[in-house]
């Protein structure tokens, strides 16, 4: 595999590899952790083999191995098995590989990426934790993998009271979700006896803070890990074992869920669906229990397919196809617990039901309340109360996401009735630096204190060597208002890690870049048009880190009715003053 290969010139070609197009449709998952020698050659094969078999889906190829989840034709997918399985780097490799319907709805296919074939150069291959300071694991640590059959023998022995395999069984065991929250919510291993813990995390980069806060849960316990398909367990399984001595039994399903139920047809003892990340959106068992219950009424109901999302983080969440009709504002029970605004149903006297926000700090589910919405928010022509829109912030050039909320506390006020602005540290952390005085009696700056917040980059030039110690250093040279044209490194990482970030915090609508975060979400929707065919983004403004032309010639991917340059001459800021922030607001407005 040395990345030569070319992609077909036509259609025609395509089926002759892929098998015919009237085949059986399925779906393969595989991860492969191990040293890859040349990830862009070996990104570049996934590529031209992927697309000369009409295989759709995400592969990601980092240094330390491979994640892929491709969809096609069987025929396409099994000779693809067999390509790679004549690679040595994928020796042992389980190529998990299931008959399924094709996608039918193309608006779930293309959220979940099954429209298109997406292969990534990454830094990692999951992101155990979103802060760049943390160190990784080493993948060496992982727990001891156990087959589905030994997983279940484990658990009966257990759940039985007939536990008596080698020295690790002497502990107490403990059942270990490595999933999200709307995953749990839908299926579940449940064994009688057995303690099963459920993080009820958003995003798999919130398990390390949770394990932090519940090792005593842990700690010298016989751990069982399971996710979906495996690779979640490994990471986080070495997470746990570098704590060392008493989190050192720890024991992950191999093959995830999938083999199991393969191998368990009637579920064993994992009850309801276990949630994919492709177009089939879960997969059940011949037990075809529903566990999971709608947000709104309580109701028995398990289906995503509608992508009804909470409205503050935006998590999946379950409402039943009557209370869609209700209400469009959804608070998912983390948000609830948090004393987030919770969406309330009132019944009206001719029977129809309107909705209101209340505040809650308590998990529950909604009440039933006599009220009428009343907000300032904006309303639609029919008066439906319209959804704020969820803006990406990039911050500058040594800068973090602290400091930039900061700044754009103003503008951040002035939109509240329209947008929702997140923001994120960038992933290249820098050192404190300094330019020493002329004056010899001087000293370098006070101590650091803890409490301060790393600053952080984007792009950093080529000879950048970022120290992470929490102390100052002497600049390497005077400070170039143009240093911005050096820098220009870091941006396969920074693009992996938004990607990353975007997909795990769920879909936004925009992206606000100021400095060098113009920059990076000037490249972001480029490389996004390379692979997507367009931005995934609605993009506005014009920032100095971009040239006049280049800002002219960006707005041109964007259709001409979704596009705006506001040009002002008040300095290196967002303007927030009229006329400037009526314009923005106008921009906003077309996409709510």
């Amino acid at each position: 595999m040395d990345g030569t290969a070319a992609p077909p010139t036509s259609t025609q070609e395509q089926q002759k590899e892929g098998g015919a197009t009237d085949g059986r449709y399925g779906v393969l998952l595989y991860y492969k952790y191990a040293e890859v020698p040349d990830a862009p050659a070996l990104a570049a094969f996934y590529e031209a083999r992927c697309r000369a078999l009409a295989l759709v889906g995400r592969v990601r190829v980092g240094p330390d191995g491979v994640n892929a989840t491709l969809g096609g034709r069987m025929a396409a997918l099994e000779k693809h098995i067999e390509e790679m399985s004549s690679n040595s780097l994928f020796d042992g490799t389980d190529f998990k590989l299931a008959s399924c319907e094709e996608p039918v709805d193309e608006r779930v296919a293309r959220e979940c990426g099954f429209t298109s074939l997406s292969v990534r150069l990454v830094k990692e291959l999951v992101t155990l934790c979103s802060n760049p300071s943390l160190t990784t694991p080493e993948i060496s640590l992982a727990g001891r993998h156990l087959s589905a059959a030994d997983f279940h023998s484990v658990l009966q022995s257990v759940g039985t009271g007939s536990y008596s395999e080698a020295s690790a069984e002497k502990n107490e065991v403990v059942v270990l979700d490595a999933r999200n929250l709307y995953e749990t919510r839908i299926g579940k291993f449940h064994v009688p006896n057995v303690e099963t813990l459920h993080p009820e995390i958003r995003q798999y980069s919130d398990l390390p803070l949770w394990i932090d806060e519940h090792s005593e849960k842990l700690r010298g316990k016989s751990i069982m890990m399971y996710c979906t398909g495996g690779i979640r367990c490994e990471m986080a399984s070495a997470y746990i074992r570098s704590k060392g001595e008493g989190f050192e039994n720890v024991f992950q399903l191999y093959g995830g869920i999938q083999r199991y139920l393969e191998q368990f047809p009637d579920g064993g003892y994992f009850d309801g669906k276990n949630f994919v990340f492709d177009h089939r959106i879960s997969v059940g068992s011949l037990k075809d229990n529903i566990l999971g219950t709608c947000l709104i009424c309580g109701s028995t109901y398990d289906d995503y397919s509608s992508r009804c999302r909470c409205t503050h983080c935006r998590i999946l969440v379950l409402v039943c196809s009557t209370c869609q009709d209700s209400t469009k504002e959804y608070v998912c029970e983390l948000c609830l617990r948090n004393g987030k605004p919770c969406c309330q149903i009132s019944v009206r006297q001719d029977g129809q039901t309107e909705t209101e926000l209340s505040e809650s700090s308590a998990f529950g589910k909604p009440s039933i309340t006599n009220k009428v919405l009343t907000s300032s928010a904006p309303m639609s022509n029919g008066g439906e109360q319209l959804k704020k829109l969820r803006i990406l912030c990039l911050h500058g050039f040594r800068q973090n996401a602290s400091s930039f909320k900061g700044r754009t506390s103003a503008l951040a006020k002035k939109l509240k009735h329209i947008a929702e602005l997140v923001f994120i540290d960038a992933p290249h952390k820098l050192s404190f630096v300094y330019q020493p005085n002329s004056d010899p009696c001087s000293d370098k700056p006070s101590p650091l204190s803890f409490t301060t917040k790393p600053k952080f980059a984007w792009l950093v030039s080529p000879n950048t060597s970022c120290h992470t110690e929490q102390d100052w250093k002497i600049a390497d040279a005077t400070f170039d208002p143009l240093q911005y044209q050096q820098q220009t490194d870091g941006f396969e990482e920074s693009y992996a890690y938004l990607e990353n970030a975007i997909a795990q915090d769920g879909n936004f609508d925009g992206i606000l870049g100021f400095s060098q975060g113009a920059s990076m979400a000037a490249l972001l929707c480029r490389q996004q048009q390379k692979t997507c065919g367009s931005p995934k983004f609605s993009t506005v403004g014009h920032d100095r880190q971009i040239a006049k032309r280049t800002s002219a010639d960006l707005a041109g991917l964007f259709e001409e009715d979704r596009r705006s340059i506001m040009e002002h001459d008040m300095g290196h800021i967002i303007p927030t003053r009229p006329p400037y922030i009526d314009q923005v607001k106008e921009f906003l407005r077309n996409f709510m």
